[in-house]
């Protein structure tokens, strides 16, 4: 923004607002160099939008309403925020490569179609679905001894078309994770 752009009478204006938005600030904020801060920010937003002050209306109040939305923003930011100051909770966040869990479930979408399609949906009605055998045993028709094998031959052939562990792999974070996906 070209200082042509303020008229004289507002760059006074402006000028004489500065202590008034400072104390403001101080009191929403606690510190002076916060405060500071959240003044300077406000001034250069009114600055940039100048051209939205209606002449002959108040810019004090007008500087006075950009600084407290300016100080609101900025504390809704900040409490989605942690402090971090040495780096240690970030050193701490891992984040799994997105790409192995679509390969996962390209596996698992392959492996399921090649089970039978009573296996198959018995492994998803327990496994992905989360129903107890009992429940799976009352949708399918069949006695829950059946739906326990079902499951048990369908985990076993999962394991096996996979290359995987069935004690250890298909826990409900790995491949049961990604048939819920998949169903």
């Amino acid at each position: 923004m070209a200082n042509s752009d303020l008229s004289c009478a507002q760059r006074a204006e402006l000028l004489a607002a500065l202590p008034h938005l400072r104390a403001f600030a101080i009191s929403l904020v606690g510190n002076m160099e916060d405060a500071d801060d959240l003044v300077q920010d406000a001034v250069a937003r009114g600055l940039t939008h100048i051209a939205r002050f209606e002449p002959g209306t108040n810019l004090q109040a007008w500087l006075f309403t950009i600084l407290r939305n300016l100080f609101y923003s900025n504390h809704r930011r900040r409490r989605r925020e942690v402090e971090d100051v040495d780096g240690s909770y970030a050193e701490r966040l891992v984040v799994a490569p997105e790409q192995g869990g679509h390969l996962d479930l390209a596996d698992l979408r392959t492996a399921l179609a090649r089970l039978s399609p009573e296996q198959r949906e018995a492994i998803l009605l327990v496994g992905a679905e989360g129903l107890t055998y009992e429940e799976a045993a009352e949708i399918c028709g069949v006695v829950v001894g059946t739906i326990k094998s079902r499951v048990n031959r369908a985990r076993n052939r999962l394991a096996e078309l996979m290359h995987a562990d069935p004690a250890t792999d298909f826990c409900t974070n790995g491949f049961i994770e990604a048939a819920r996906q998949a169903a």
